[in-house]
Parts: structure tokens; C-alpha cells; sequence
């Protein structure tokens, strides 16, 4: 039995990678979803809505997230 040093290097890598990435996106959507209700005004005097901006956000980090997982369970399974 011999071991491919190199390929069981890249396969390392590549998991953490994935695994930072996945708790990166899900600690972005959880603060896109803490964004307050409340209107606020920038300095400029203009009003805007950061409750809808922090709720896409999440809704995509969180989607991106998920893709990464689907991906890699998809390439378990098959």
C-alpha cells in the first residue's frame, strides 16, 4: 500500500479551504440578518433600508453555502 503524499496534501487543503469558506459565508449571513430595522441616514441625508440589504445578503451567503456542501456531499455520494 503506498500513499500519495502530494494528492492526500491537496486533498488537506482543499477541506479547510472549503470548511473556512462555508463558516465565513454563514458568520456574513448571520450578520446581514442583524442588520437593523430601524431607517437610517447616511451622511448625505438619503434614507435607505438596511434590513432588505442585510436579508439578501444572508440569503446569499447562505445559498453559496449551501452549494458548497451540496457540491461536496455530491461528490461523496456519486
Amino acid at each position: 500500500m503506498q500513499i500519495d503524499w502530494a494528492i492526500l496534501a491537496v486533498v488537506a487543503v482543499v477541506a479547510a479551504a472549503a470548511a473556512v469558506t462555508v463558516v465565513l459565508l454563514v458568520a456574513f449571513a448571520l450578520v446581514g440578518l442583524s442588520a437593523g430595522a430601524e431607517r437610517r441616514v447616511r451622511g448625505d441625508g438619503v434614507a435607505f433600508r438596511a434590513r432588505g440589504t442585510g436579508t439578501a445578503l444572508a440569503v446569499l451567503c447562505l445559498l453559496a453555502a449551501g452549494l458548497i456542501v451540496g457540491y461536496g456531499l455530491f461528490l461523496i455520494i456519486f
